[in-house]
């Protein structure tokens, strides 16, 4: 008796209507991925470039450091840029000064379950939108090499959260005077309010829901716990718009110190 006959998948599967169109959708349902990939691509070649240049993100007067600098920790380091030592020494001009935490950020922005979507769907086209039909003929989702490496999401968000504790200290150190004692100027309200969005964009996270309230069976024996998952699970709520609110904060910080940092503009202090 001869095996039967193997069914592909994907669309065009031999169990799947043959439509010979790509859609029958007549609204523009490619703007929404095409702005996806827009955006996520102007983050990764702004990132990239700043990341490189090696110039403009350290303010000394104000002790501004931008997020992708940070934590400066080689001897290619400006002089008061490294917060906390500079254990490494000079590195070539092709390593970025932020190699320690880069990969990690990266890590956990890659593997994030809102950037899953947006990437698979914008970049990857699986699928593109509801009712298009996507150009692989095949599906394993992320059970094989390489996307079954987005499984380490939630260890990159341990890594996250002390990123976003050195840059809670970096805003904090920030306020600094030009003469030395306490200082207060609009390039303060650039990095609280990035470090506090980072913080929410951090804790939103999917990993960090099932951290606080994964596996319980009873609720109501684990009353703080539960409050937490009550916290975290109306930040999750909100993790795609901080997604995208984080991506601007941080270009937007990188750029206004950058701007100082070069002299193009003054910081606009309230106390000095």
């Amino acid at each position: 008796m001869s095996a039967p006959a193997r069914v592909s998948g994907g669309v065009t599967g031999s169990s799947r209507a043959r439509i010979s169109a790509r859609t029958l959708r007549t609204d523009r349902w490619w703007l929404a991925p095409l702005l996806t990939t827009l955006g996520l691509a102007t983050f990764v070649v702004y990132a990239s470039i700043r990341s490189w240049v090696r110039t403009a993100y350290w303010v000394d007067r104000y002790h501004y450091l931008t997020p992708f600098y940070s934590p400066c920790l080689s001897d290619s380091c400006v002089p008061g840029s490294s917060h906390f030592g500079t254990p490494i020494g000079e590195l070539p001009m092709w390593i970025p000064l932020g190699f320690l935490v880069l990969p990690f950020l990266l890590g956990f922005r890659i593997t994030c379950y809102y950037y899953r979507k947006a990437y698979y769907r914008s970049v990857w086209l699986a699928p593109a939108a509801c009712a298009v039909a996507e150009p692989h003929e095949r599906y394993t989702g992320e059970t094989r090499l390489p996307l079954i490496l987005q499984n380490s999401h939630r260890y990159f968000f341990y890594a996250a959260l002390i990123v976003s504790l050195i840059n809670t200290y970096d805003a904090i150190a920030a306020f600094h005077g030009e003469s030395g004692g306490f200082g207060f100027g609009l390039g303060n309200v650039i990095l609280l309010v990035n470090v506090i969005l980072l913080w929410a964009y951090t804790l939103s996270c999917h990993s960090c829901r099932h951290i606080t309230g994964g596996r319980l069976k009873h609720f109501s024996a684990h009353p703080v716990r539960y409050r937490l998952w009550t916290l975290v699970g109306r930040l999750n709520t909100r993790h795609m718009q901080l997604a995208w609110t984080t991506l601007a904060t941080l270009m937007i910080t990188d750029f206004y110190i950058m701007l100082v940092a070069s002299g193009t503009i003054s910081d606009l202090r309230f106390i000095d």
